[in-house]
């Protein structure tokens, strides 16, 4: 029975599932490595508070926690994640192979490099992209520094096309690249969709919206790169009454929103921070997901989210996800980052044309299921079989 552990830095809400799928599989032993803790409260730099996800996150896998002895522990900081016994903890449970999470931290890198000198085959699985390097100045360094970097890996799992062309021009191979999309646990947010429909309807009237307004949904971290304030500042501005938006969060930017929510009353409301279980709920009050983020946003897994709650989305270019999961015009928009003439111009349309909007929400929910986790599941355990054969191909 292979066995394969995975390295994260704690217990995520996006990854649980996949470690549960992947350990109910036959044939298959799992162990997750946690380098931060491994579930409970903990203070999120985004949100600004100390919250717990009300969804399980370590339960149906086995885990283990490494002490961190770093002065500030936490992985919103790269001396944040620091573990001198990881090597020799993963080493000791003997694993055919490692998928490790990320590598902008110290024990991300001592694992990558001790583990591939050990001859444990690494599988390094990020989701960085290319769409900020005009803010880089040194990624001439940074790519060569990379390229040396990947080439300690038996394979690199990419979530999506921006990723893959990011490992390709740091000089991975296509070869050595392989598709693992990121997902989301499909199910719990598509089903039961008449239930929570209703639920959600009782409660957009609660909240005051209009029958005929088309309510733009904003749910996430209200910070600088994902842009809230511009683009309420830019639905404001149209003065068109028909249109207001629905923004779920909390973060650095929640005065400037409650500011402008209680300017515009008829037009803007903010619902603090939602917890997992009540998100299903939370999308199927909007009728446009929208995620306008302008840097820094490597995927936006809130976009899966969406779609398989029935909903339509638009986001802007510079979102990671938007080449995979975004299909224009079928399930959703996409407009240039920051170029809020384009992104009024698309909301007008869906505002005058609600029964196209309507009609979009059957086929963003069948665009998810590309976006499942038995997808990620089963491509990650293939590339696993696939790098355990030529290593015995190889010392055949």
């Amino acid at each position: 029975m292979p066995r394969v552990a995975f390295i994260n830095t704690h217990p995520i809400q996006y990854y649980a599932p996949l470690h549960r799928a992947l350990s109910a599989r036959p044939g298959l032993d799992v162990r997750v490595f946690f380098t931060w803790h491994g579930g409970g409260p903990a203070v999120d730099a985004g949100f600004q508070r100390e919250f717990a996800w009300d969804v399980p996150l370590t339960e149906g896998y086995e885990f283990e926690v490494v002490p961190n002895t770093s002065r500030k522990p936490g992985p919103h900081h790269r001396a944040g994640i620091k573990n001198p016994e990881l090597v020799a903890r993963v080493a000791a449970w003997k694993p055919d192979a490692v998928v490790l999470t990320g590598y902008n931290f110290p024990s991300n890198l001592d694992a990558l490099r001790n583990l591939s000198r050990m001859g444990i085959p690494v599988l390094l699985r990020g989701d960085s992209h290319l769409l900020d390097r005009g803010t880089d100045r040194l990624w001439w360094l940074k790519r060569r520094i990379l390229g040396r970097l990947f080439r300690q890996c038996a394979a690199v799992l990419s979530v999506g096309l921006n990723n893959r062309d990011y490992f390709t021009a740091c000089g991975v191979p296509r070869e050595r690249i392989v598709r693992c999309p990121h997902s989301i646990d499909r199910t719990r947010f598509a089903e039961p969709d008449a239930a929570l429909n209703t639920e959600a309807a009782e409660w957009r009237a609660t909240l005051g919206f209009g029958e005929r307004q088309t309510v733009l949904l904003f749910a996430g971290k209200l910070e600088a790169r994902k842009r809230p304030v511009e683009m309420l500042e830019a639905i404001i501005a149209d003065a068109d009454p028909r249109v207001a938006v629905l923004v779920v969060g909390t973060g650095e930017l929640e005065g400037r929103v409650n500011t402008i929510a209680a300017a515009h009353p008829d037009r803007v409301k903010h619902v603090p921070f939602q917890n997992q279980s009540r998100m299903p709920v939370v999308y199927r009050a909007g009728d446009l997901f929208v995620l306008p983020s302008a840097y820094g946003e490597t995927w936006g897994l809130a976009v899966n989210e969406a779609l398989a709650c029935h909903r339509p989305v638009l986001v802007s270019d510079r979102v990671g996800c938007a080449p995979d999961v975004v299909k224009p015009g079928n399930n959703g928009w996409v407009f240039p980052a920051d170029d809020w003439r384009a992104f009024l111009a698309i909301v007008k349309d869906a505002t005058t044309e609600r029964a196209m909007l309507s009609a979009m929400r059957q086929r963003a929910s069948d665009s998810s299921i590309d976006f499942d986790i038995p997808a990620t599941a089963s491509t990650l355990v293939a590339a696993v079989e696939r790098i355990l054969a030529e290593k015995s191909t190889a010392q055949t």
